[in-house]
């Protein structure tokens, strides 16, 4: 997917100068072979796929290859929503990573122009509220990655509106409910409960993340309460925990 390119790149990309052009190519791919088979015989969703496309930046074959219908809607997958947003000119960089002590997935983009990165964070306990974690598919079979593509697409999304049009990933897309599907999902009044302790961070699991936090603080891409409100929001940090973490800046004083 990293070789998405802007229309007018180098390489042989057929570009339709009307609608009648676009018409006509639309036609001979959706007769092809060669596109996906959701666009195999259906001239007018081929057409659309190409127009909407075409206001991203992508080439005819691009936006096949690139954009799906999911229940009526356009979406993307999730490694061509990076691209596009790496190829705008206000892309200031991204950064990736996953803890595997309470299963959360960190995107943090930057937007040239903004002071601030933007970070999004999307866990196991998220995945379960949604009704995501154990789904039949991709969330049984790559848990972590989904976990990755949901905070990832959530991030590029936030910061990255302008470039991206609207659309959504295609993994995401693919766990909204169609039509059919929905139902009445209004909470029933049942008696309130007090919310249960979170577990204690793993010692082990912190020994092993303490040196990549730090690195974080010390780049200045987090503060170290950043950093302790992030990793409390799933396992509570004893106090010498939080010593630690806070004595970087500390030392860096």
């Amino acid at each position: 997917m990293s070789a998405i390119t802007r229309q007018g790149g180098n390489g042989f990309a057929m570009q339709p100068q009307n609608l009648d052009e676009a018409m006509r190519l639309a036609s001979m791919l959706a007769h092809s072979n060669m596109v996906p088979k959701a666009y195999q015989g259906k001239e007018q969703d081929t057409l659309v796929a190409m127009m909407m496309g075409s206001e991203l930046g992508l080439n005819p074959i691009q936006s096949l290859q690139n954009i799906a219908v999911i229940n009526g809607k356009p979406a993307i997958y999730g490694d061509a929503l990076l691209a596009l947003v790496q190829i705008n000119p206000r892309f200031g960089g991204h950064e990736e990573s996953f803890d595997d002590a309470s299963m959360t997935a960190t995107c943090t983009v930057w937007r040239k122009g903004d002071a601030n990165s933007h970070t999004v964070t999307f866990s196991q306990a998220d995945a379960e509220r949604a009704g995501l974690w154990g789904k039949q598919g991709p969330w049984q079979s790559y848990p972590k990655r989904m976990l990755m593509w949901r905070a990832r697409g959530y991030a590029l999304r936030d910061k990255f509106a302008d470039a991206l049009g609207g659309l959504i990933t295609v993994e995401e897309a693919r766990d909204i409910p169609s039509e059919r599907e929905e139902r009445d999902v209004t909470p029933q009044h049942q008696p309130r409960q007090e919310p249960a302790a979170l577990p204690h961070y793993p010692a082990d699991s912190f020994e092993t993340n303490l040196p990549k936090w730090q690195a974080a603080i010390e780049a200045g891409k987090r503060t170290p309460e950043q950093i302790i409100a992030m990793v409390e929001s799933k396992a509570a940090l004893t106090d010498e925990q939080k010593q630690q973490i806070r004595s970087t800046t500390e030392e860096a004083a």
